[in-house]
């Protein structure tokens, strides 16, 4: 279980879950405003955008608020200053994390990012400490439960898939971002049942996690980054066996 596509899966049940959808919005309408303000209100001229309204639909943000957000992004609506931060630094166990902000105060969220690393038994680093170890990739996931493997494997190569990985639990398709939309929309007019479906940062190498008490701190320390109103995604290099993994679920 590779730490990026089981994380996307956590994220994916939590922004399911009523009573976190508010925190969900609020950190979506956020990236709707950036993309609206650094690239316009169009989205068929501005792919973050796009991108952005995807990710709102996904969370079910209702037609108006995403709208709202997008001219507050625009300047029709006022103005909403938000400034993009990457936070890098170390889990437990020397697990890489990379930590992605929208903060309309830097000087309030770096002390508050740096107290939730130490607190966790982690540590902050200095900018681009982590970087170099990742990439960034499309990232489909896919229930492997829902449609078999060679099947599966067809479609996505045919749509513009790097690769294509079992994980146990899903299917795990990466893809260059260019090739992103256009592999999403092969599978949705296959009617693939997608699971997660984003931008990612992939770790190019894993770090096994063979310890079940080391796994708890590590998906611990994600979910304070993932409830802090500033953090739109966290990134991590962790590898959690299915045995460790299934542990922790019981």
């Amino acid at each position: 279980m590779s730490g990026h596509s089981h994380w996307a899966g956590i994220k994916h049940k939590k922004a399911a879950n009523d009573a976190k959808r508010g925190k969900v919005w609020s950190k979506v309408a956020r990236i709707l405003i950036v993309a609206a303000k650094n690239g316009g209100g169009d989205p068929s001229q501005n792919l973050s955008l796009r991108y952005a309204i995807d990710k709102a639909k996904a969370a079910n943000m209702p037609k108006d608020t995403i709208e709202k957000a997008i001219k507050k992004g625009t300047g029709e609506l006022g103005t909403t200053n938000f400034e993009e931060v990457l936070y890098e630094g170390y889990a437990p166990g020397g697990i890489a994390i990379m930590v992605e902000a929208l903060t309309d105060n830097r000087n309030r969220t770096a002390p508050e990012i740096k107290r939730i690393f130490e607190k966790r038994g982690g540590s902050l680093g200095s900018s681009g400490c982590v970087n170099w170890m990742f990439e960034k990739k499309g990232l489909i996931t896919v229930p492997t439960d829902k449609v078999a493997e060679d099947d599966l494997m067809e479609i996505a190569l045919g749509g513009g898939a790097d690769d294509m990985e079992n994980t146990g639990k899903v299917y795990e398709i990466t893809c260059q971002p260019a090739a992103y939309e256009e592999l999403k929309k092969a599978l949705e007019e296959k009617q693939i049942p997608i699971e997660v479906a984003e931008i990612s940062m992939v770790p190019q190498n894993t770090v096994a996690v063979a310890d079940v008490e080391m796994a708890r701190k590590i998906l611990g320390l994600m979910d304070v980054f993932d409830d802090h109103d500033d953090v739109q995604n966290v990134y991590t290099n962790f590898d959690i066996s299915d045995d460790i993994a299934a542990q922790l679920e019981g």
